[in-house]
């Protein structure tokens, strides 16, 4: 595929990880092991692709609702999506968390922090789990920096805006993949978005394949982004 056709940003929705493990007369947690397994390869794939940046989207602001053994157990795997991260640092790979992590536990904010700083210095594919995201909680936390920095409303610019986002300093995203059947962003990259091409994909994502990205990636290569002009 010529370089000049991928995408610079892609964002992938990680959904059907339960309905995956409800298939197979499992828990759901099953389905979450398995969905970190491809999480791990679905990374590799986008490296040797030369994918400049992938936003995976691993655990949203509304996610709490969940049962609380689940929404426990995601956390667990959460830890140890950093770890397989954390290897690829050494092959220069950058890891950046968008999200409010306050909420999140000690243990897990350190080991976050910890992946981050191994990565400093990195130049190449940034790999960018959003944990606790929400775009519209993004957005809001955007303005409220804004207002405390008594910033002129005059000045404001929509790339001065996005300067203050979690995504600050990299480049909107222009695919968004969700495998699952489901069709909607659910509020993932609101902002960032704004010009994205969606792909929508019956597969459940612990099933989904190199195959399958390639197919996404071939369907955003056929369309044609005229970003408002003709």
């Amino acid at each position: 595929m010529e370089e000049k056709l991928l995408p610079r940003h892609i964002g992938i929705i990680m959904d059907g990880n339960g309905r995956w493990a409800k298939k197979r007369m499992l828990p759901r947690t099953a389905g979450h092991v398995q969905g970190a397994k491809t999480f791990e390869a679905c990374t590799r794939w986008c490296m040797e692709l030369g994918i400049e940046c992938v936003t995976f989207y691993a655990f949203s602001t509304e996610n709490w609702k969940r049962p609380k053994d689940e929404v426990n157990a995601i956390m667990k795997l959460l830890s140890e999506y950093l770890d397989k991260v954390m290897k690829m640092t050494d092959e220069n790979v950058v890891l950046k968390i968008l999200g409010n992590t306050d909420p999140l536990d000690d243990i897990l904010k350190e080991k976050i922090k910890r992946a981050e700083d191994a990565s400093v210095g990195n130049t190449g594919m940034k790999c960018c789990v959003a944990l606790n995201y929400g775009g519209r909680d993004d957005i809001v936390n955007a303005a409220k920096t804004l207002l405390k920095s008594g910033t002129d409303p005059d000045s404001l610019t929509e790339e001065s805006f996005s300067q203050h986002l979690y995504t600050a300093g990299l480049p909107d995203v222009d695919l968004i993949i969700r495998p699952s059947g489901e069709q909607r962003l659910s509020n993932f990259l609101i902002w960032q978005a704004a010009y994205a091409e969606y792909v929508f994909m019956d597969v459940l994502w612990p099933d989904f394949s190199k195959k399958d990205l390639n197919a996404a990636l071939d369907e955003y290569a056929r369309r044609n982004r005229r970003f408002g002009g003709i």
